[in-house]
Formats: structure tokens, C-alpha cells, sequence
């Protein structure tokens, strides 16, 4: 963004990274808030919103074209009134009018520019809007006067499409509340997924592709509830291929967003924190399952990344990197082979051109994307040879113009990031990964949280409060792998606390399930109500994992009946759409098959048993561990067995029926693998 001029706007006083990408822009941006729809009812304009985010590449090229332009801002300024979004900070709103485009039969995306009366309601928009008319794309300038004109002058057209969009935004999806979904239903929408494959590159097919961690999840689910390796098959050639692919960068770890074409070779270069939280806990989850060299190779570069490039000086993660830099996508992270041999000399740029694809006309727009997808195998890409080149051109890299970070700490985003962190630390028996885990986790529940509650964002000191039920979900599902990871009371006690909040604050008492705002929080013109997931898996979803887990952890029969209680109003609505529920429909899979894997007993036979429940694959697994029999509930299907052994033992409970008890963690790892 160009920061020549010295005028500046609203925006300057916002704490957003990205709103501060346009403070300068001549356009007279409000940020979102009831002054801004004030002065649009004081002037009579319509508002034209744009929501965006600090690493969207076309969000940049229409702020470069129309934004930073000073006629197409004289223009906006006449006409509307402008308010900026960061979707990250206000996903809220993102939610309720990207919504609101897709029913207007568009395309979602972002740039997201819509139309709205003084009001705050949409009655048109789209997306990208280029500043020169192009492939039949009205030119943005061409499009606003238009919306202005019909808006004085054909009120009527406007009214219409107005009230049409409330209406259907009102509406919620209703299934057939009759339905029942069992394990035979998600093993029949395991192999309908399965089918929808690329059984050459893995993950969906065509292009572009993205990662779809709670379809890869839902897969490997498949896989472990059936015993039927082609699911597993499927998410490991999925995992592999993003990890050898472009889309990952091997020289200083991470993933990026997605990749843009079918190979996994060229990404759309942004990193994203949440996609490498989830990308990091499906490593340590496989890894659980059977060690994979590949795997443990690429979680331990990507938290080097997050340790290097993403943790803030308060120990929180940051949000994101651009994938611009010099107002060029990819520039910071592409090679000539030039560059390579001027870095690493002619014999070693051999070894290296030679496995990571760098050729004299690239790969990529005439530029070299490293990648390991022409050797998949790992082969030597980790000894300490081929290491030692990496880090030469990392540190050239490092000279390089970087692109720009958005440091502000999401709560959301932080506890799906925890809870990764808590699960790889024990799978690849790293603990400084758990106490990564925990300064996070400790900065959210103390500097984001105000009389207890959750914020939402953190910047620079400035907390955006009440939270999002996302928030709530990620970091209860946060406190609970670090409670199961470490044994520590405190993270159930927090955990049990934050879901009071969120049924007390979220919970939708009229149609079940709960409201992504909370009901003290600012008014918008529908209360957002999704259960779809997203880019991260929907909070309804991660909630009913979370009341699943403490149904066990908890010992309260009151989170089971919220469990069921989640599920019957929810599943309908999964039933119409099996793929934008997956994260639900792992929560049930967890809910029907999940082990809870019971540990009785104290001293060193009790902690070995507990280390090998720990080492369980986390995702169908549940630890409780209870140093004396007497701590069970009383009526926990294992308490009579505990009362009458001595000694440590483990029991795996299913379904409210726990097995016969054994001692060793070698027999307890034989009892999980019967099922």
C-alpha cells in the first residue's frame, strides 16, 4: 500500500493491521460501528462495505486500483458512505454478508464489496470489481454510480432485493428432524468423500485445491472406526503431497493457504495460522497411528516457523503473512537458479536443484517454487547435508523485503493452535512445544479475557470484546487437550468455566445450537447462526467435541445431555449438507466410537499407563485419569471394577461398557487396537 500522501482517514486510529493498510487511502473510510451508519442516515447515502484481510492478494490489487486511486475516492466519497472490515477481527460481519452475496447467487470472496442501505442491510453486491471494465466486469467507478442512481431513483428495486435478502437471511436450513445419523451413515459419507478424491495428488479434485483438514480428519476417522486402510491410504497421500508440495515452504516451514492448481505445486503464498494448526494436529494425529518420518520432519519445521516468524513478544500467536511482497505475489518465497548457485555454489546448488525442482525456466511464472513432488518419498531430504543447504538459503531469504505480518492475537485461531501444539508435544516428545502451549494459552486467559470473558482479537494493547462463540469453542478445546496432555486440574476448572459462558452467552434456547455472537454484544441485522464450517471447522462442531470430552473429564451427566441435546437439533441440518458439517460429524464419530481410556492407580506403573494413553491417537481417544478409585463418579462404568483391584490399572470404556483391566502399557495398546 502506498503511504505517499499524507492525507489520512479514520482508519488511523483503528488498531487492525490491515484497516491501517488504508488509513492513508484518500477514500474517507469508516471503520464499522453505529457512527458510521449514523452518518449515512445524516447524509443520505447508501454505505458501500468492504471486507478484506492483511494477506489477500486481490484485496491489495483493488485497493492499489480503485482504493489508492484519488478520482475513483472522490467517487466513493460522493456517493457512499465507505466502512472497511477486517474479516478476521469481525468475522461476524463477514459472516452475515458474504452470506448475503451467495444469495444473490454470486461467488464468495474476498474482496467482499457489498451495497447496503443506511440501515446496514445488503441489496446487492459481489466481490473484485476492477477499475477499467474487463471480461464483462462492470468498471468500479461505472458500478457506483450506477447503485447511487437506482438508489435515489428506483427505490422500489431497491426495497425489493432488500427485503428479499433479510428475509431469506432470517430463515434457518430445517432437515428432516426425523433423521437419525448412525456410524453405518458416516461410513457411507466417508466413501462418497473418498470417491470425490484425486487419487494421483490427494485432496479434492481439480483445482484449486485446499487443504480441507476436517475432511482429511473425517477420512482418517473413517479409516480408524472401520479398520479399512483405503481411507487412511486416501489422507496420507492427501498429507504427503502437501508436504512435498510447493504449497509447503521447505526452506523455513509453514503451509501456505491453498494451492492453485491441481499438483499442490504452486500456492496462493499467504500462511494462514489457522491451516497450519490444523495441518499440525492432523502430523501428530497420523503420526500417533504409525510413525512417519516425513511427518515428524515437517511438524518440527512448521513450529519452527511459528517460534521464528508468528509468536508475539507476549508469547500469543499472530494472524497471518501476506503473500505479497514489493507488490508482487510469491516474490519472497520464489528462486532463480541463479540465485541458488550464487548462494550455495555450483556442487551444492547440483545436490539441491537436483531434489527441490529448480531449473533454468522455473516453475512458477518463470521463477522456481521449491518442491519435492517429482521424489515424494522423503529419500535425504533431512540429512544433515541437504539441511545445512536449506539454511544457507533461508539466510539469504532473510535479506529479502518481507511480506507483511498481521500480528493482531485471535482467540480463535490461538486455541486450535494450542491444542495442536499440546497434541504434537506429546507425539513427537517435544515439551517445549507444551510450554509454547501454555504461555499462549496463559496471555488469552488472562489479557484477553475481561470479569472472565473471552475476547475475540488483541492488538497493541486493545482488546475487541465479547468474543465469538469460535472463541469460546477453540480455547475450551484448548484447555482440554492441555488438560489431558498434562493431568492438570486448573485447564478442566477453565474449560467447565468458559462453557458456562458460552450456554449462558451463545446458546440459541429457540432452535438449539448456539449463536456465533453473544446476546449482549452489538446489535447487527441478523444474529449470525451458521453450523457450516468455514476455512476453521464451525463452532458448533468444535463445541460438541468439547461436550463430548467433558462428559468423560467432568464426570457430570449434565454435559451428556447437552451432547444429545446439541446433536438432535443439529444433525438435521447436517443431513442436507454431509461435507459443510464435517466438523459436526466428527464430533459424532467421537461421541459413538471414541475410547475413554481409564487410568486407576498412582506411583510409576499408573504413570507409564498414562503416558501410553497419552500417545494414543487424540482425535478417538479420551484420557481420565483417576489416582484413586474413589474419584470416579459413582456411577462410571468402571468404578466397581477399580474398587476391587489393587494397584495401577487401565480400562477402555465404550458406550458406558468398560473392558477388564490391565496393567501394562503394552496391553493397553493391544486392548485399543481390538476395538
Amino acid at each position: 500500500m502506498t503511504e505517499a500522501s499524507s492525507h489520512t482517514n479514520r482508519l488511523s486510529r483503528e488498531t487492525s493491521p490491515y484497516l491501517l493498510q488504508h488509513q492513508h487511502n484518500p477514500v474517507d473510510w469508516w471503520p464499522w460501528g453505529p457512527d458510521a451508519l449514523a452518518e449515512a442516515k445524516r447524509a443520505n447515502k447508501p454505505i458501500l462495505l468492504s471486507v478484506g484481510y492483511a494477506a489477500c492478494h486481490w484485496c491489495h490489487v483493488m485497493a492499489h486500483e480503485s482504493f489508492e486511486d484519488e478520482a475513483t475516492a472522490k467517487v466513493m466519497n460522493e456517493l457512499f458512505v465507505n466502512i472497511k472490515v477486517d474479516r478476521e477481527e469481525r468475522p461476524d460481519i463477514d459472516q452475515i454478508y458474504m452470506n448475503a452475496l451467495h444469495l444473490l447467487g454470486e461467488q464468495g470472496g474476498w474482496p467482499l464489496t457489498m451495497f447496503l442501505t443506511s440501515d446496514g442491510e445488503p441489496f446487492w453486491g459481489g466481490t473484485y470489481f476492477p477499475k477499467q471494465a474487463q471480461y464483462g466486469r462492470p468498471g468500479f467507478t461505472d458500478l457506483l454510480r450506477t447503485v447511487s442512481r437506482l438508489y435515489r431513483e428506483e427505490p422500489d428495486k431497491i426495497i425489493h432485493n432488500r427485503d428479499a435478502l433479510l428475509a431469506k437471511l432470517a430463515e434457518r436450513t430445517r432437515g428432516n428432524a426425523a433423521t437419525q445419523l448412525g456410524i453405518n451413515e458416516l461410513n457411507n459419507a466417508a466413501v462418497s468423500i473418498a470417491r470425490a478424491t484425486d487419487p494421483v495428488n490427494g485432496g479434492l479434485r481439480g483445482a484449486p485445491k485446499f487443504p480441507q483438514c476436517s475432511m482429511l480428519e473425517f477420512l482418517w476417522r473413517g479409516g480408524a472406526r472401520s479398520g479399512d486402510e483405503r481411507f487412511l491410504i486416501t489422507t496420507n497421500l492427501t498429507l504427503t503431497h502437501i508436504s512435498q508440495g510447493g504449497i509447503y515452504d521447505h526452506l523455513g516451514g509453514g503451509y501456505a493457504r491453498y494451492s492453485v492448481d491441481e499438483r499442490w505445486l504452486v500456492p496462493h503464498f499467504e500462511k494462514m495460522l489457522y491451516d497450519n494448526a490444523q495441518l499440525l494436529d492432523l502430523l501428530a494425529l497420523e503420526h500417533a497411528r504409525a510413525p512417519n518420518k516425513l511427518y515428524e520432519q515437517r511438524a518440527q519445521e512448521t513450529v519452527g516457523w511459528l517460534v521464528r516468524e508468528m509468536t508475539t513478544a507476549e508469547g500469543a500467536f499472530a494472524s497471518s503473512l501476506d503473500a505479497d511482497s514489493e507488490g508482487e505475489e510469491g516474490k519472497f518465497y520464489v528462486w532463480s537458479l541463479a540465485e541458488v548457485e550464487s548462494v550455495l555454489g555450483a556442487q551444492d546448488a547440483a545436490d539441491f536443484v537436483a531434489r527441490y525442482d529448480i531449473t533454468t525456466e522455473g516453475n512458477f511464472e518463470g521463477h522456481n517454487i521449491p518442491n519435492r513432488l517429482k521424489s515424494i518419498d522423503l529419500g535425504s531430504d533431512d540429512d544433515t547435508h541437504m539441511q545445512g543447504l536449506r539454511n544457507k538459503l533461508l539466510t539469504r531469504r532473510a535479506t529479502r523485503i518481507r511480506p507483511g505480518l498481521d500480528d493482531k492475537v485471535l482467540a480463535d485461531w490461538n486455541g486450535l493452535m494450542i491444542a495442536a501444539l499440546a497434541h504434537a508435544a506429546i507425539v513427537f516428545a517435544e515439551s517445549a512445544w507444551l510450554d509454547l502451549a501454555r504461555r499462549a494459552f496463559t496471555f488469552i486467559a488472562t489479557s484477553m479475557t475481561r470479569d472472565g470473558r473471552l475476547g475475540h482479537s488483541w492488538r497493541a494493547g486493545q482488546l475487541l470484546i465479547p468474543g465469538l462463540a469460535s472463541d469460546y469453542a477453540a480455547m475450551i478445546r484448548a484447555a482440554l487437550a492441555l488438560h489431558e496432555t498434562t493431568g492438570e486440574g486448573s485447564f478442566l476448572q477453565q474449560a467447565v468455566a468458559w462453557q458456562g459462558l458460552l450456554d449462558r452467552h451463545y446458546a440459541d434456547a429457540d432452535h438449539g445450537g448456539y449463536y456465533l455472537t453473544a446476546d449482549d454484544a452489538e446489535g447487527l441485522i441478523v444474529r449470525p447462526h451458521s453450523s457450516v464450517d468455514d476455512a476453521i471447522p464451525n463452532h458448533n462442531g468444535l463445541i460438541a467435541q468439547n461436550l463430548v470430552r467433558l462428559a468423560v473429564l467432568n464426570g457430570d451427566d449434565r454435559w451428556r445431555v447437552k451432547t444429545d441435546a446439541l446433536f438432535a437439533a443439529l444433525l438435521p441440518r447436517a443431513v442436507e449438507n454431509m461435507f459443510g458439517h464435517l466438523s459436526l460429524l466428527n464430533a459424532l464419530d467421537l461421541h459413538l466410537t471414541g475410547a475413554e481410556v481409564v487410568i486407576v492407580g498412582e506411583g510409576d506403573d499408573a504413570d507409564a499407563l498414562v503416558t501410553a494413553a497419552r500417545r494414543l491417537p487424540h482425535a478417538t481417544s479420551i484420557v481420565f485419569h483417576a489416582p484413586r478409585a474413589d474419584q470416579l463418579p459413582q456411577q462410571h462404568p468402571a468404578r466397581a471394577k477399580a474398587d476391587s483391584i489393587k494397584g495401577a490399572a487401565a480400562f477402555i470404556c465404550r458406550q458406558q461398557s468398560c473392558s477388564l483391566p490391565v496393567t501394562t502399557p503394552q496391553a493397553l495398546i493391544e486392548l485399543i487396537a481390538q476395538r
